[in-house]
């Protein structure tokens, strides 16, 4: 911050140096999400301006009232006196495995279908029982950039992780650089994203057909975050049971474990309700080694009532009721979620045009040989500054966002901007913001 242009901010220099003060991070740009989240809580509560807040990866819609309504039927019949099924609902279970089928052309069983509490709980689940299931596989291979609190589970569980940028390792590049890990022994299942968070890239078939080659030569499970299910708005995945469908591994692997989130795509974050998909195969497999740690051998039992049984007991009943009837809705063709998230996408594609005109970057621009889509998050920098030096420096112009760096991207002049809480009635705001920094630091 040059010190001319210290009383030319738009949210007041002073206030925000001082929370900044107060909150003790050693380093604003490297702090976690909930801790940015909290430093623009206190600075929007001193000085009464709105932030253009674009940390936090939350949705900004309403959520769908079919499922509302039926969690409220449920509760009404009394579901919260009685214990779920750890497994999940059986209705709920079906709609799941129907989903599956209509909007990834894949086959599964609804047995091997688990409701979980959000798609955080699944993972967890997830890391920890695979790290048991072979003896010397004890590491995850996380293709980054990538959600951080998932590195951060590891380091709960006290799992090894290895991890690598994918941005240089695109199309077929991407063979050699797996099979570089694969081939130690070491590894016992691979995370992305796909929309990746934060990036925005997706993976195209081929790269998911080489993803799930190797999966079968080498064993190793593949988790596949499908957060922002449908959520490439080039394609329309939106018709139950008519193609195109959401691009997935479990087209070419029976080693899968995919985890579907209902805070996204369904607008539901806040009932902490998600589904863990386990490809039957997998669902099936025996591993001596899980008898070290469960009563049974089988994986699938062995997550069910193992893992998912001594972390919850099931998930919440009344949310299962809500799920199961929004899925049924998507399902008969009666709710098509993909339209109704369409709006972040129309406002990714007026931000960044914002951002590129005022001086800033896209920093992961294409997929492959095709300009990134617009969707939830997008990515920025500014010559000159590194990340967490990018992030300090737009508090005083009402802007917030998280550094890439904490996400395992080697970009790390870059940050992660999240759409969903920004309003149209902001853009002339975050406009002015946007031309007040160019002209601060041209």
């Amino acid at each position: 911050m040059k010190e001319q242009f210290r009383h030319d901010t738009p949210i007041n220099f002073e206030t925000v140096s001082e929370k900044i003060v107060e909150m003790q991070l050693a380093n604003v740009g490297s702090a976690s999400i909930r801790e940015i989240k909290r430093l623009i809580d206190n600075i929007e509560k001193a000085t009464g301006d709105r932030f253009v807040r674009m940390e936090m990866g939350i949705p900004g819609l309403q959520p769908s009232l079919i499922g509302t309504e039926a969690e409220i039927e449920a509760l009404r019949n009394g579901v919260a006196a009685i214990y779920p099924d750890i497994d999940g609902y059986p209705g709920l279970k079906t709609e799941i495995s129907r989903f599956a089928k209509n909007f990834l052309d894949i086959d599964v069983d609804p047995g091997s279908c688990i409701p979980t509490v959000g798609s955080m709980q699944g993972s967890f689940a997830a890391f920890l029982t695979l790290s048991r299931m072979y003896p010397g596989r004890d590491t995850t291979l996380f293709i980054d950039p990538g959600f951080p609190v998932h590195k951060q589970q590891h380091r709960v569980l006290g799992q090894k992780f290895e991890s690598f940028d994918v941005y240089d390792y695109r199309g077929e590049k991407l063979r050699e650089k797996l099979e570089s890990y694969f081939k130690t022994g070491k590894i016992h299942s691979v995370l992305y994203s796909n929309p990746n968070n934060p990036s925005w890239i997706c993976f195209t078939d081929e790269e998911l057909k080489i993803i799930g080659e190797l999966s079968e030569k080498y064993g190793v499970v593949i988790c596949e975050d499908l957060a922002y299910f449908g959520m490439d708005f080039r394609k329309d995945y939106s018709k139950p049971g008519v193609p195109p469908y959401q691009p997935t591994v479990a087209k070419y692997t029976g080693n899968y474990i995919l985890f579907i989130s209902s805070s996204k795509a369904f607008s539901y974050a806040g009932q902490r309700i998600g589904m863990m998909v386990i490809a039957d195969k997998l669902f099936k497999t025996k591993a001596p080694q899980l008898l070290n740690y469960y009563s049974s051998d089988i994986f699938g039992r062995a997550m069910v009532f193992g893992t998912v049984y001594a972390l919850s007991s099931g998930t919440a009943h009344s949310a299962q009721y809500a799920l199961a009837a929004m899925l049924k809705a998507a399902n008969e063709g009666r709710l098509n979620f993909v339209e109704d998230v369409k709006v972040y996408g129309e406002k990714a594609r007026i931000m960044k045009e914002m951002f590129i005109r005022n001086g800033f970057r896209i920093v992961y621009d294409t997929d492959i040989d095709k300009p990134i889509a617009d969707g939830f998050y997008f990515t920025i920098s500014y010559p000159g500054f590194t990340g967490e030096a990018l992030i300090e420096e737009l508090l005083y112009y009402g802007i917030s966002a998280i550094s890439l760096a904490i996400t395992g991207s080697e970009h790390t002049e870059g940050l992660r901007a999240c759409v969903s809480l920004v309003s149209f009635d902001q853009f002339p705001d975050l406009e002015y913001r946007l031309k007040k920094f160019r002209e601060h630091h041209i």
